[in-house]
Formats: structure tokens, sequence, C-alpha cells
């Protein structure tokens, strides 16, 4: 296992033993995020934009944030921290971040 490698595992690993994660990713048409047990190896909530196409870019991201915050609620996870990989904190990803904040969800 290269360096790097190590190094993301161990800061996973510490920081997985209060939490779950946020994983986010993007194409140039969908956004995709969910809330994984990093301890158990399980997804425990996931949305995505495949379902809304009448929406673009900003206001797809604002309803996969809405409705991710609510299936998190619902399953009674209300702490993640974000696992954004190499993704930069603008656009998409900050605007879902926030809607997700905004329904009660703590990042």
């Amino acid at each position: 296992m290269s360096k790097n490698k190590t190094k993301l595992s161990k800061k996973i690993q510490r920081l997985s033993s209060s939490r779950f994660r946020l994983s986010v990713k993007k194409s140039n048409q969908h956004i995709y995020a969910q809330v994984i047990d990093d301890k158990n190896n399980v997804t425990l909530v996931s949305s995505s934009s495949l379902k809304s196409d009448l929406k673009k870019g900003i206001e797809q991201a604002k309803l996969v944030g809405v409705d991710l915050a609510k299936k998190a609620k619902a399953k009674k996870i209300d702490s993640v921290y974000l696992d954004r990989g190499k993704l930069r904190y603008i656009g998409r990803l900050k605007v879902l971040c926030e809607s997700a904040r905004e329904n009660g969800l703590i990042i």
C-alpha cells in the first residue's frame, strides 16, 4: 500500500470512530452522495440526481442534499464528516452540503 493511501486510511479510521462518512462524487451531468459506515463497510443512505431530470446544476445538488438529509434523519443519523475526494468545495458540492445542513444534517 502506498504511503498516501496509508495516511488516508488512518485518517478515515480516526474520523469514523464517532461519525459516518458522507462521500460525494459528481460527473458533468449528475451528482451522487452516500453515507457510509466504514466499520461495517456498509452504505447506509444514498441519493443521486439520476431521478430528477427536470432540474440541472445547482438546483439538482439542492434536491440531492435535501433528499439525503431526510433519509439520514429517518435512519437516526445526525452527524457525518465530508469525504470530497479531490473535489474543491465550491459550486454544486457546496450547495449540496449547505442544503443538507439546512435540513438537519451536521457536517
